[in-house]
């Protein structure tokens, strides 16, 4: 078992990490080149600063959160500082870390590449959660050379805060997530980008819709910046499919503005149903399969308390709640609540809310 691991960063993820293994009862020290970053990760709960630490007090385990363009470097230079110790890393690019380790002559038999599939819109320290990485996959990403012992000790603390593993080999994994999180970050990014010159009243009108898909668009963009180059080929492959399917909408829609429908439809439909087709295989609750759910929409007045009694009022009916998400009203002091259960519940759900005052929303 591992008891006393080194978290070289101490950013959102760095930090979150320091913080659930502190509490789950590891011995954390932090290491960062800001001290301002270290200390607040201390006084957040993530561990004690590493320049506490006695001589010969050395990590079993160091994990690498050190931004993208550098953890190669960082990775590299812990395997030769702490000898003994197992080194992982959580970076959202595997082989470039690997082809350093590689190419270092260390021991490579110590490394594990790791990936917690968590973060946030904010970044630092200051946003870090202890619960970051409650039910969010974890992808291990040993290599050739790994060893039994080195696979299980990143296993150990993925397993500790929470998290869902998975293990797939390095340039699996940088073609998997090009297609699932960096593509979509470059989409979301260039959806909201286009918003910039809009004018106010047009801005005005967006609906829950255009929230969904630039949400993301809000993350660091330096932090992204480092991650696309780091994954370059992969990514550019996607979107090289994704440029393909939407020259062909553009052209379909060309022929429509000119009055030539013959085929344009057909290929607008067909678009949209592959992505119909594409949605429903994002895994469902828990990482299981993609389940259809029935949703009740529910009126909730915009006063402190609304949602809280809402909920209540659900779970005293003894229905649970599958997902949910709020769609604010424009101009309204209200939202609407969309709330996903299991078929069979939808209709006692509905009737029991009705009973108990709330209006439903069709």
């Amino acid at each position: 078992m591992t008891s006393h691991v080194r978290i070289v960063g101490t950013g959102l993820i760095g930090a979150s990490l320091g913080m659930a293994l502190t509490a789950a009862g590891f011995r954390v020290s932090l290491d960062d080149p800001s001290p301002t970053a270290c200390r607040l990760a201390r006084d957040l709960g993530a561990g004690m600063l590493a320049t506490q630490l006695a001589p010969g007090d050395d990590p079993q385990l160091v994990v690498v959160a050190a931004p993208p363009d550098v953890v190669g470097a960082v990775v590299v230079d812990s395997l030769r500082r702490w000898p003994t110790a197992v080194v992982t890393d959580v970076a959202s690019v595997k082989q470039t870390i690997l082809d350093s380790v590689l190419a270092s002559g260390l021991d490579a038999a110590r490394y594990v590449g790791s990936h917690p599939m968590a973060g946030r819109e904010r970044s630092g320290a200051a946003a870090a959660r202890r619960d970051l990485f409650d039910g969010r996959a974890w992808v291990i990403v040993p290599h050739a050379q790994s060893s039994e012992e080195a696979v299980r000790a990143v296993r150990e603390i993925a397993v500790v805060v929470g998290s869902a593993v998975r293990v797939m080999p390095a340039r699996e994994h940088d073609e998997a997530v090009a297609a699932v999180s960096h593509v979509p970050q470059v989409a979301a990014s260039v959806v909201a980008a286009c918003l910039r010159d809009l004018p106010e009243p047009a801005v005005g009108l967006a609906g829950q819709g255009l929230r969904d898909v630039t949400r993301i668009a809000a993350s660091d963009s330096r932090l992204w910046t480092q991650i696309l180059a780091g994954n370059a080929a992969a990514v550019r492959e996607v979107l090289v499919n994704v440029r393909a399917q939407l020259d062909e909408v553009v052209d379909a829609l060309a022929s429509l503005s000119a009055g030539e429908a013959e085929g344009a439809l057909g290929t607008l439909s067909r678009l949209l149903e592959a992505g119909n087709l594409g949605q429903a295989r994002i895994p469902g609750k828990h990482g299981a399969a993609p389940t259809a759910y029935a949703v009740v929409s529910v009126l909730v007045p915009d006063v402190p308390g609304s949602l809280a009694r809402l909920l209540t009022d659900m779970g005293d009916a003894g229905i649970n709640l599958e997902d949910m998400h709020l769609e604010h009203g424009l101009g309204q002091p209200f939202g609407v609540a969309y709330i996903s259960v299991v078929p069979a519940s939808a209709e006692p759900l509905a009737e029991t809310l009705t009973g108990l005052g709330w209006r439903l929303h069709d």
